[in-house]
């Protein structure tokens, strides 16, 4: 078969390039570790190991970072942002290093001096940076960034485009072509690209498209309908010989339901004991600046639509809403001093353990969305109650992989994609994955000053498209 497009034969062996620059990290921190290990530790013992006891110990702590570093993202250069790389390393290194000292005290059976371990713990920073900047500038040498076409429908998505630009290290859009230039055209420009980004297009033209991306070996990147993601977390089972995809859209069944409870009040009790002298002192600030209540309750809606009184620390002045219920917003003059800190830290959120031993809440769902907010997404996206087949959770999908201002649209389709894949795993991990956000600026960046809400205002008017032919049906779904 004919191609136009060039055959990027290095694309073959990235995942193996990437995958050996793992293991050469992970191999130097064994290593360093292995070392401080027989320096300084295993003499601590009183019963020496013998020689595979101490490669237990040094091989454990290498499983120990390598599933925390796997777990943040920590070997991702080329798809993360370098920054966020590094932070991704270095949230990894902690959290493997703290494990690893409770794993010495309990060899050991004392407490041991932890000099040693934050001196290795430095040292690994160093090794770190040296290797994220160095497979980062690999990466860029050998895989430049990758130039896609966008296809797209009635509509220029301006958000969209606006969020792959701010990745021109990764992904450039070379061109744009709209459906109703054909379908000979869109095939033609395919060929000629490196990938396709199909974006708010009819289903049966994405159908298509895809099928021909498949068949030409062209990268294809899909934004998906709800129905898309609810047809991904489908069973496959077969009449016969016909396969069918089975969504049950019943929920959780009643043993998910029981451990999913049983995961909230061990972790609830567990963080309220931790968070107690945090949360006092938190209260102290707060009461001394201005004299005001230190809590405050609020309408949110949870499972069902049912509404419950969510106990937040209050972080702005007491008369923040003297017009009306409205999102906080970027730079917003109602945030006290310590609201500001408290924001950012999320430590604002710190009551809602309350509301998960109550059980109006759980420790991971949708966030819960105050009835009159929720009201004006509804009368845009119809299916913004689909959040509400899901207890609202204090941590989850969406608060882990999208942001503050996150648009209501692909707020839905992060919490539909919890919905559908859930698990009790999947918890535990969004849950761990929550410490990794809670010092991202972007995770509590407010909606833009024009805004009252996530619905966002065009700061720029769409690109002029041309006439579509009398018969380009206009109504789109919901979502596209």
């Amino acid at each position: 078969m004919e191609e136009n497009r060039p055959i990027k034969k290095r694309d073959t062996y990235k995942r193996l390039i990437t995958f050996s620059e793992g293991i050469l990290l992970l191999a130097i921190e064994v290593f360093m570790y292995g070392n401080m290990w027989y320096q300084y530790y295993s003499d601590r013992i009183e019963l020496p190991f013998f020689r595979r006891g101490d490669w237990a110990v040094i091989g454990m702590y290498g499983i120990i970072v390598f599933l925390f570093t796997k777990l943040y993202g920590g070997y991702r250069v080329g798809f993360l942002r370098l920054i966020d790389v590094l932070y991704s390393q270095i949230i990894s290194l902690l959290c493997a290093n703290v494990v690893g000292y409770v794993q010495l005290c309990i060899i050991c059976r004392d407490y041991v001096n932890p000099v040693k371990l934050l001196e290795l713990t430095v040292a690994e920073l160093v090794v770190i940076l040296i290797w994220i900047f160095a497979c980062r500038f690999l990466y860029s040498k050998f895989y430049p960034p990758r130039h896609l076409l966008l296809v797209y429908g009635y509509k220029t998505p301006v958000e969209f485009i606006d969020k792959i630009n701010s990745r021109k290290d990764k992904y450039i859009i070379a061109d744009r072509v709209h459906v109703s230039e054909g379908e000979q055209v869109i095939k033609e420009k395919i060929l000629q690209s490196e990938g396709v980004i199909i974006c708010e297009t009819k289903a049966y033209i994405r159908n298509e498209l895809v099928k021909y991306c498949f068949e030409h070996s062209v990268r294809s990147y899909v934004v998906p309908k709800l129905s898309d993601i609810i047809i991904l977390g489908a069973e496959p089972i077969h009449f016969f010989d016909t396969p069918l995809l089975l969504s049950r859209n019943q929920g959780l069944n009643g043993d998910d339901m029981i451990f999913k409870r049983i995961l909230d009040l061990v972790c609830a009790i567990l963080m309220l004991i931790i968070a107690s002298p945090f949360m006092i002192i938190i209260a102290i600030c707060i009461k001394l600046y201005d004299g005001g209540p230190v809590f405050y309750k609020q309408d949110r809606l949870t499972l069902n639509g049912k509404v419950f009184k969510i106990i937040k620390f209050r972080s702005m002045r007491m008369d923040s809403e003297k017009s009306g219920a409205q999102l906080a917003k970027k730079h917003d003059d109602r945030v006290t001093p310590v609201g500001r800190v408290i924001r950012k830290l999320h430590l604002d959120e710190l009551p809602q353990i309350f509301n998960i031993i109550k059980g109006d809440m759980s420790m991971v769902g949708p966030r819960p969305e105050r009835p009159e907010i929720a009201k004006l997404y509804k009368e845009t996206f119809p299916e913004f109650d689909y959040r509400l087949k899901m207890k609202a959770g204090l941590t989850g999908y969406a608060q882990v992989y999208g942001k503050y201002n996150t648009t209501p649209r692909d707020k839905v389709k992060l919490d539909l994609t919890y919905y559908e894949h859930y698990s009790i795993w999947l918890d535990i991990k969004l849950i761990m994955l929550t410490v990794k956000i809670l010092f991202q600026k972007e995770n509590t960046e407010g909606i833009d000053a024009n805004q009252t809400t996530a619905i966002r205002v065009d700061k720029k008017p769409p690109a002029p498209l041309q006439k579509k032919p009398d018969n380009l049906d206009e109504s789109e779904d919901s979502f596209y």
